[in-house]
């Protein structure tokens, strides 16, 4: 059976630049087993804290080539319902983790993220590591 496609969030990619790391050179082992899931909400996050030029291009380019999640009006609807129930629950979450989530979901893909928001969207599956 073969693995999950895993969608990076920006917790993930973020948390890694802080650290001096590579992001993209952690993520490449699991590429080559498994499907990487990108949405529009993670590049934007991502996107505009990448500076140089050069290192943008290089993420866009990796990006470029992962399974694209389109968020279109049938997504926007299911957000839209997680979040009305989730504030009935009193769980007020941000939007774009909630809209990440149905992402996820759409494509039956587990979230690699240190954000510990998404546990508490139901439905969703987590991850804070990738097994090679």
């Amino acid at each position: 059976m073969a693995a999950s496609p895993v969608l990076v969030d920006s917790s993930y990619y973020i948390s890694l630049l802080r650290q001096g790391q590579d992001p993209l050179r952690a993520l490449a082992p699991a590429a080559a087993t498994r499907d990487l899931v990108i949405c529009g909400v993670v590049r934007c996050e991502v996107g505009r804290a990448l500076r140089p030029a050069a290192v943008r291009r290089r993420f866009r380019e990796f990006w470029d080539v992962m399974i694209d999640v389109p968020t279109d009006n049938r997504l926007w609807e299911t957000a839209e319902q997680t979040l009305w129930e989730l504030d009935r629950q009193g769980l007020v979450l941000p939007l774009t983790d909630v809209v990440i989530a149905c992402c996820a979901q759409r494509v039956g893909a587990v979230v690699l993220t240190y954000d510990h928001h998404f546990g508490e969207i139901p439905g969703t599956f987590t991850t804070d590591h990738l097994e090679t």
